[in-house]
C-alpha cells in the first residue's frame, strides 16, 4: 500500500502483521442531496471467488445493509453509485447473488462510470485482470444500470467528477460543495489518512507520477479551504481534515 517507501518508514503509521499485511477497510459513503440518496463506490460485496476471499483477506461478508439501515434506507432506496473506479474493492459490491446468478444490488440507481475507466475493465490486460471482472461489469449493463460520463464535470449541483488519472487511467475523485463547506472523496488517490505525503502511493497505481502530480496540486487548496477528506480504506478516520505546521502535514478526525 505504500509502494516504494520503505517499510522502516511506514509501519510507523500502520503497524503489519506477520504475513507484512496491514489493516483496511472498504468506506462507503451515502450523500443525501437534492431528493436522491447516493452512495460512492461500492466495496468488495459478498460474490468474490476463493481467489479474490485469499487475495483482499477478506470474510466476504457485506455490511451495505446493516450500514444503510443506520441511516434509515435500503438497497432499493440508492438512486446514484458513483463508482471512482472499477477494482473489485470498489465495485463488487455493485452487484450481488440471487441465487447462483448475478444481479445489480441497487436495482433503482444508476452506477455512474467515466467512460475511460470501463473501457479499461472491459479489456483487461495481464497486469489488471486480477482487479477487473467484466462479467460483473456487464451484469449492470445488462439491466441498464450503467451511465458513462464524460470527466471535469457535474454528476448533480455541487456534486463534481474530477479526473485524476493515476491509480488507474479513468479514475476520477468527487468534490461536493454546499452553503461555502467542502467535502472531497478522492478514493484511492488519497486512500487513507496516512497516504497524505506525496510520495506515499501504494504499488497497484498504473501511473505513479500521475498520482503524484495531483496530490501536489490539490493539497495546498485542500489544507488552505480547511477541506473536510473521506478517506476510503482508513480504519480510524473515515473523515478528516489535513493540517500543516511548518513541514509537518497531518490529519484530523471530525
Amino acid at each position: 500500500m505504500f509502494g516504494v517507501i520503505p517499510r522502516m518508514m511506514w509501519e510507523k503509521l500502520i503497524p503489519p502483521d506477520k504475513n507484512n499485511l496491514i489493516p483496511m477497510v472498504t468506506n462507503m459513503f451515502v450523500l443525501k442531496a437534492h431528493g436522491k440518496n447516493i452512495i460512492f463506490d461500492a466495496g468488495l460485496g459478498d460474490t468474490l471467488s476463493e481467489r479474490e476471499k485469499k487475495i483482499y483477506n477478506t470474510d466476504n461478508i457485506s455490511m451495505i445493509d446493516d450500514g444503510l439501515a443506520e441511516s434509515g434506507l435500503t438497497t432499493n432506496d440508492i438512486d446514484y453509485v458513483v463508482l471512482t473506479h472499477l477494482h473489485t474493492d470498489h465495485s463488487a459490491g455493485a452487484v450481488k447473488f440471487k441465487g447462483d446468478k448475478l444481479v445489480p444490488r441497487f436495482p433503482n440507481a444508476k452506477i455512474i462510470i467515466s467512460k475511460e475507466e470501463w473501457e479499461d475493465a472491459i479489456n483487461p490486460n495481464e497486469r489488471t485482470s486480477a482487479v477487473y471482472i467484466p462479467e460483473r461489469f456487464y451484469v449492470l449493463q445488462d439491466a441498464n444500470r450503467v451511465e458513462l460520463i464524460e470527466l471535469d464535470k457535474e454528476i448533480l449541483p455541487g456534486i463534481k467528477a474530477v479526473r485524476t488519472g493515476g491509480h488507474t487511467g479513468g479514475h476520477f475523485a468527487l468534490e461536493i460543495e454546499s452553503d461555502n463547506h467542502k467535502l472531497y472523496y478522492y478514493a484511492d488517490i488519497f486512500p487513507s489518512s496516512t497516504h497524505i505525503k506525496v510520495p506515499f502511493v501504494p504499488a497497484t497505481d498504473l501511473y505513479p507520477l500521475d498520482t503524484m502530480a495531483i496530490k501536489r496540486k490539490k493539497l495546498p487548496e485542500i489544507i488552505e479551504n480547511e477541506v473536510v477528506m473521506a478517506f476510503d480504506h482508513d480504519i480510524n478516520i473515515p473523515l478528516g481534515i489535513v493540517k500543516q505546521d511548518g513541514k509537518k502535514i497531518f490529519v484530523e478526525s471530525v
